[in-house]
C-alpha cells in the first residue's frame, strides 16, 4: 500500500475547502486520508468547465485532477437554479455577472437581485444543487447529488457562508449565510451530496487491513 494519502480537491475556493474538510471529517478519520486543495499542485491546469449539467463539470474536474496527480481527487459543481428565471443561473452561476475575483460574490448576487426586483415573493422560490464527483486512478467515477430548496431575499443577509448564501431564505427565516457553520453543513446541498458520497470513499478508499491487499493511490 502506498504512503501517499491524500485526496486532491479540485478547486482553488479556501472557502470550499474548509467546508469539506469539516463536512468529510469522520470519513477522512475512518480512511486515513488527507484532503488538499489542488492548489498544492501548481502544474495542474485548470479545468475547463464545459459540462452543461452538474454532474458533467464535477466529473470533468474530478477525473481531469485525478489523471494530472495520480492521486483520488473530489470535485463538485453547484449552483442555485432560479424558479422564475426557468432553472437559472444553473451551471453559470460563478459567472453570472462576468465578474471574477474578489468581487464576484458581490456582483453576482447584485445581479440577481437586479432581475428580481419586482417578483413577489411567492414567486421567488430558488434553489441550491451540488453534484460531487469521486474519481479513483483505475476505477470509475462515482457521482452523488444533493439539493436544498428556500426562497430568495430581496437582499443579502448574514456574514458566513460565500456565494449566493445571504440569499436564499431556509424555512425558519434565515438565509444560508445566517447559520451557523454546523448548522449549514447538515442542511445544505453541498453537505447533502457528500454526506451521499461518504459511503462511496469509505468503499474505495478505506485503511487497508488483513483481508484487503488492494493497492490504492
Amino acid at each position: 500500500m502506498t504512503s501517499e494519502r491524500r485526496i486532491v480537491l479540485a478547486t482553488r475556493n479556501a472557502h470550499k475547502v474548509q467546508e469539506l474538510r469539516t463536512i468529510l471529517a469522520d470519513v477522512l478519520e475512518q480512511t486515513g486520508r488527507t484532503l488538499v486543495s489542488v492548489t498544492d499542485f501548481p502544474d495542474v491546469e485548470d479545468v475547463v468547465e464545459s459540462g452543461v449539467t452538474f454532474a458533467a463539470n464535477a466529473t470533468l474536474k474530478a477525473e481531469a485532477v485525478s489523471a494530472a496527480t495520480g492521486l483520488p481527487a473530489l470535485a463538485d459543481d453547484s449552483g442555485l437554479a432560479v424558479d422564475v428565471l426557468g432553472g437559472s443561473p444553473g451551471v453559470f452561476s460563478a459567472r453570472w455577472s462576468g465578474v471574477n475575483g474578489d468581487g464576484k460574490d458581490r456582483a453576482n448576487n447584485a445581479l440577481l437581485m437586479a432581475q428580481l426586483g419586482d417578483v413577489p415573493d411567492e414567486h421567488r422560490g430558488a434553489g441550491f444543487v451540488c453534484a460531487a464527483a469521486l474519481s479513483v486512478p483505475g476505477l470509475e467515477t462515482v457521482v452523488r447529488e444533493g439539493s436544498v430548496r428556500g426562497t430568495l431575499a430581496h437582499e443579502p443577509r448574514g456574514s458566513g457562508g460565500f456565494g449566493y448564501d445571504p440569499l436564499l431564505v431556509m424555512p425558519d427565516g434565515r438565509t444560508l449565510a445566517e447559520h451557523a457553520p454546523e448548522e449549514k453543513h447538515a442542511i445544505s446541498h453541498r453537505g447533502r451530496a457528500f454526506r451521499e458520497l461518504a459511503g462511496d470513499l469509505v468503499r474505495l478508499l478505506a485503511r487497508p487491513g488483513p483481508e484487503n491487499t488492494q493497492t490504492l493511490p
